[in-house]
């Protein structure tokens, strides 16, 4: 079977003595179903009575797309079914005559099976993971964890392959991202495969590409990775771009202070000094609740901020500095706000789920400019605004944000930047009361 160049590349990390985990693809049509098939097809007849994996986040899809494409290796390799190979669609196994294995997974992070019991004892001598980033990183490294079988038999190291395509989540930080800046794992190998460099697929399929939205058209066809096309994001990564460069004056008002605190050693109190919906963010790390309020009562008189003016997270240790400093406080959970305008009370789960959106049709709309000159500082504020997502619907249809704990396995951190943008949007819903001396009169 004819490899493309990139194919060959991604084949001789999967047999070398170093690399266990390869990252393939980043595009549509780079040929990502039909060369894991490959491997795991040739790996598994080099090896006598070893058991190996494909799976996928639901088995349904493995069967309809992903074992398409291994029947048609199998057919270019002339292979035929029931002589060279077996497949049980009730125990989803493939036989092969030299007793190995080829076992079809489902790879779903069920809420009733959160550590994947549902694989049960079995070990696998190497694994295959097609549209990888549809699985969490949690079940990708338990599975990993299972890739034990006979290797030392043959002497082998653990390998796992992974295909899919652009996304913002574990695929991006572990692969894509560290292999930009240089700084990807010995153990980590990254290929990008566009269409373009797959000689064999129809010149039509790429017209095809260039016909999608401008998100969709990023991705599949440049292998862009800053673009997410999940429909359940509340603003767009160029909109997002955009909160960096909106430098308007219209956007100069009342002075304000918002205050992420840190609840755990690697989190961030972030504190945010705005004009108006202008804002500056202060980043820092290991601060007590008694450093943290003495910082924002700091900040407070250095630009003639008034406490009301002045809001915290109240949840967990930031009730503290809520204590101290005498300012408002946030609660995450708390019941939504009536609507400043028409007084009506509004359909969200919470009031941070409300804070979100109005914050992401602000930043849609051009209406927040974030002061950062710090690279670092942006690319989290940008990893963390992308993440802001609708949720699942909730028994009662209250729109509500992905949460807090969801956000933190995709990051591997907590929204310490993004958190302490949405709290402004209290001040929009609990308008302050400006006083002038003709008051008093």
């Amino acid at each position: 079977m004819k490899l493309t160049a990139k194919q060959t590349k991604a084949l001789e990390f999967l047999e070398d003595g170093i690399t266990t985990e390869v990252y393939y693809g980043g595009a549509a049509g780079g040929g990502k179903s039909y060369f894991g098939s490959y491997w795991i097809l040739k790996s598994a007849f080099k090896y006598p009575e070893t058991r190996w994996l494909m799976g996928r986040s639901e088995l349904k899809n493995l069967k309809k797309t992903t074992l398409n494409s291994f029947f048609e290796v199998c057919k270019a390799q002339g292979l035929k079914a029931g002589e060279h190979y077996k497949y049980n669609e009730q125990s989803s196994i493939i036989s092969l005559p030299n007793g190995s294995q080829i076992i079809l997974a489902d790879l779903f992070a069920y809420p009733a099976d959160p550590e994947f019991d549902s694989l049960g004892s079995l070990e696998i001598t190497g694994g295959f993971i097609d549209e990888a980033p549809q699985i969490t990183d949690k079940a990708k490294n338990i599975l990993k964890s299972r890739i034990r079988y006979k290797l030392d038999q043959f002497g082998l190291i653990p390998k796992l392959l992974m295909c899919g395509n652009p996304s913002k989540n574990w695929a991006y930080y572990d692969f894509y991202q560290p292999d930009r800046q240089g700084t990807l794992r010995p153990d980590r190998q990254f290929i990008q495969a566009l269409v373009t460099d797959n000689p064999y697929i129809s010149p039509h399929y790429i017209e095809s590409l260039k016909g999608l939205d401008k998100n969709s058209r990023e991705r599949l066809l440049n292998g862009n990775w800053e673009y997410d096309d999940d429909p359940a994001a509340l603003m767009s990564y160029d909109k997002i771009l955009d909160c960096f460069t909106n430098n308007f004056d219209s956007l100069r008002g009342d002075r304000y202070i918002t205050v992420d605190v840190a609840r755990f050693g690697s989190d961030k109190t972030v504190i945010g000094l705005w004009d108006g919906w202008k804002v500056k963010l202060m980043p820092f790390k290991g601060y007590s609740v008694k450093e943290t309020a003495k910082e924002v009562l700091r900040q407070q008189v250095l630009y003639n901020i008034p406490l009301s003016r002045v809001i915290a997270d109240e949840d967990g240790v930031g009730g503290g500095v809520v204590d101290i400093t005498g300012c408002k406080g946030f609660v995450n959970n708390s019941r939504p706000l009536p609507n400043p305008i028409t007084k009506q009370d509004e359909n969200y789960a919470n009031l941070k789920s409300q804070c979100y959106f109005r914050l992401a049709e602000r930043i849609n709309k051009a209406g927040l400019f974030i002061d950062c000159d710090d690279i670092e500082i942006k690319r989290q504020v940008i990893q963390e605004l992308e993440q802001v997502k609708q949720y699942n619907m909730d028994k009662d249809g209250k729109r509500t944000v992905l949460p807090k704990d969801k956000v933190k396995d995709i990051l591997g951190r907590s929204p310490d930047f993004a958190d302490t943008l949405m709290m402004r949007e209290w001040f929009e819903l609990k308008p302050q009361v400006n006083w002038s001396a003709n008051d008093f009169v």
